[in-house]
């Protein structure tokens, strides 16, 4: 009996891998998720697939569900926060930022990271992807009402994140510069006046590189700190550089230097940003977690 062809599954690759990257956050981990999900399409007969898109969505579903719960138990031995990788991509303007509607953007990634791996799975698929909840139930192995419930969990801790971001990214490189301007003029009053009251500040060093082990809330402690970071830390830093990239069409600045003991400097800041104000500052510095592409 005949398989399922090349051609028809070629035909669903760009909305399954749209899925498994909102489900994993990391586009290189989405397309080997629905390269495996291929794999297993090929080997069925024909005739036993009824619904192409619904069989390889369930299938690959399953598969990242099976990622993000190997990615959890990972987890609760990170040392300090975890951020999701920054893929980074060179920012050329506006003409380039009118091309990336299709990305999740790194506050919602940043979000989706916080959910457990049913509600990840649950949220995508019925919120982002309008999947119904008996489809959803068949990848969680669940009942369609427990589905609905881990979307429901999901759709509060999202809205209630307290990282709100509603900016484009024209508004978000502005806001992010003005954040940088004050930052290295050690402008305390400036920078504050960027900061939205309930701002927080997550760095991911992965026990690598120094970063903060916590999350920095509040404009006080966040101004205090980033100001030390500049005029402390960096000026240790020789030919230092910040160049505008974008993170999941997001707005974001690749530092790099060299530090004194011979060392390499290279971290990636985004925000999220919300009624001109920054809600989010994100530094990922885990170097194994930076995908620096052809800025390398």
């Amino acid at each position: 009996m005949p398989s399922p062809t090349v051609t028809e599954f070629e035909t669903h690759r760009p909305y399954l891998t749209a899925v498994a990257h909102r489900m994993l956050g990391n586009r290189a981990e989405a397309e080997d998720a629905v390269q495996e999900a291929w794999l297993r399409y090929a080997r069925q007969p024909a005739a036993a697939i009824r619904d192409a898109r619904g069989w390889l969505t369930t299938v690959t579903g399953r598969i990242c569900l099976d990622q993000l719960n190997s990615a959890r138990v990972r987890r609760t031995a990170y040392p300090g926060e975890w951020l999701p990788a920054f893929v980074v991509e060179p920012d050329a303007g506006p003409a380039d930022r009118a091309e990336i509607a299709d990305q999740v953007g790194l506050a919602l990634l940043v979000v989706l990271e916080r959910l457990t791996p049913e509600q990840r799975v649950a949220f995508v698929l019925h919120d982002a992807f309008g999947v119904p909840f008996d489809e959803v139930a068949a990848v969680l192995d669940s009942t369609p009402a427990a589905a609905r419930q881990h979307a429901s969990r999901a759709r509060r801790a999202v809205s209630g994140a307290g990282v709100r971001h509603t900016a484009g990214p024209a508004e978000q490189r502005r806001v992010l510069d003005a954040f940088l301007a004050a930052a290295q003029d050690g402008d305390m009053r400036r920078l504050a006046a960027i900061l939205a009251p309930d701002v927080v500040a997550v760095s991911d060093g992965g026990g690598v590189v120094r970063a903060a082990l916590r999350p920095i809330h509040g404009v006080e402690k966040v101004t205090r700190f980033f100001t030390g970071l500049v005029a402390n830390r960096f000026a240790d830093v020789s030919d230092l550089t910040m160049e505008p990239v974008l993170v999941e069409g997001s707005a974001a600045v690749l530092i790099r230097g060299d530090w004194a003991d011979g060392g390499r400097l290279a971290v990636v800041l985004g925000v999220a940003v919300d009624n001109g104000l920054i809600t989010g500052l994100f530094s990922q510095q885990n170097p194994e977690k930076l995908v620096l592409g052809d800025l390398e």
